[in-house]
């Protein structure tokens, strides 16, 4: 990229979270954890982030959203790292993301069956019985 692209030049940690809207402890975070690279640093002992870990911060924030763990995401970025992952390998890590998602769903969808018949019995009036109380207790 040229030098008329003003994201290229080097920014400070406030600036890669307003570039990303990823809070400045999350940042931290990913960097003390490891998903994100310890950034090289200006003569003045400032870090300087580029386009490169703005790129990776977007990926990790779009993997978060998408209910990825850390450690999916560093199975991500490692073959991302490589330079010679498959589409294989990827969607081995995401295939079992999508059946622990589908898993929850179906363990939500019955919470809220069993949630919804409770709160139905209650009749909510001024009464010491309730059954969502007795629900919990048995």
């Amino acid at each position: 990229m040229g030098k008329d692209h003003p994201s290229v030049k080097p920014m400070q940690r406030a600036a890669l979270a307003r570039a990303t809207g990823c809070n400045l402890e999350t940042i931290r975070y990913y960097e003390t954890v490891g998903v994100m690279p310890d950034p090289p640093r200006d003569p003045n002992g400032y870090r300087s982030y580029g386009e490169d870990h703005v790129r990776r911060l977007r990926f990790v924030m779009r993997a978060r959203d998408l209910g990825f763990s850390l450690e999916e995401i560093r199975g991500l970025l490692s073959l991302v790292d490589s330079h010679d992952q498959t589409c294989a390998e990827v969607k081995e890590i995401a295939t079992a993301h999508l059946k622990d998602v589908q898993d929850k769903i179906v363990d939500l969808q019955r919470i809220e069956r069993a949630l919804s018949d409770t709160v139905a019995q209650c009749s909510g009036s001024e009464v010491p019985e309730c059954p969502v109380l007795d629900a919990l207790l048995d």
